[in-house]
């Protein structure tokens, strides 16, 4: 089995049916755009994930149909390179674990990606995993969380292309202002 080279982003851009050329200039005004190997799908590599989504987020309000040719737009708040699925959960585990505080006593789930490692990478699996262990961490802190598909009041979404991995946590408030993200 030939592996791909990975490709270093930060923020992972699906792209419409017929935009990949207008969504290419589009995006090289905050970052290096690589195409992926996977179809319509680009990484994006940008100095500043959070500062792109708010910049993302204006020029789509000003230019909403910038969006005809733009699915959706996905900044990392960590990311990480992986060589295999223990490696993935250990490193999702301990950026997910970082984000308790952030969690305590709300409604969530975790939303997995999955572009390649198929076959030796399990989307629900690894999304059970890290439900499982942040439930536990929340429950030992004292301040328990639940699973809730319906309305949570945040996401963990984690985008992987190939043996990199970038993961967020999205709020209610998040998803709503951002409707670009795609999530679920």
């Amino acid at each position: 089995m030939q592996m791909r080279a990975v490709v270093d982003w930060n923020v992972v851009v699906t792209v419409v049916e017929h935009g990949f050329r207008e969504a290419c200039e589009l995006l090289r005004r905050w970052g290096r755009v690589t195409r992926t190997g996977y179809y319509n799908v680009l990484g994006l590599q940008v100095a500043d994930p959070a500062k792109f989504l708010e910049d993302f987020a204006a020029v789509v309000a000003v230019s909403p149909g910038l969006l005809n040719f733009v699915s959706h737009v996905v900044p990392a708040e960590a990311s990480f390179a992986f060589d295999d699925a223990p490696a993935f959960e250990s490193q999702a585990r301990d950026i997910a674990l970082g984000w308790l505080a952030r969690l305590a006593g709300k409604s969530f789930h975790v939303r997995l990606h999955r572009r390649g490692f198929k076959g030796r990478l399990a989307t629900q699996h690894e999304e059970r995993f890290l439900d499982e262990v942040l439930l536990a961490a929340l429950a030992s802190a004292g301040t328990p969380g639940r699973i809730a598909f319906d309305d949570p009041d945040a996401i963990i979404q984690i985008e992987t292309i190939d043996g990199r991995a970038g993961m967020s946590l999205w709020t209610r408030d998040d998803l709503r202002r951002f409707p670009f993200l795609g999530v679920d």
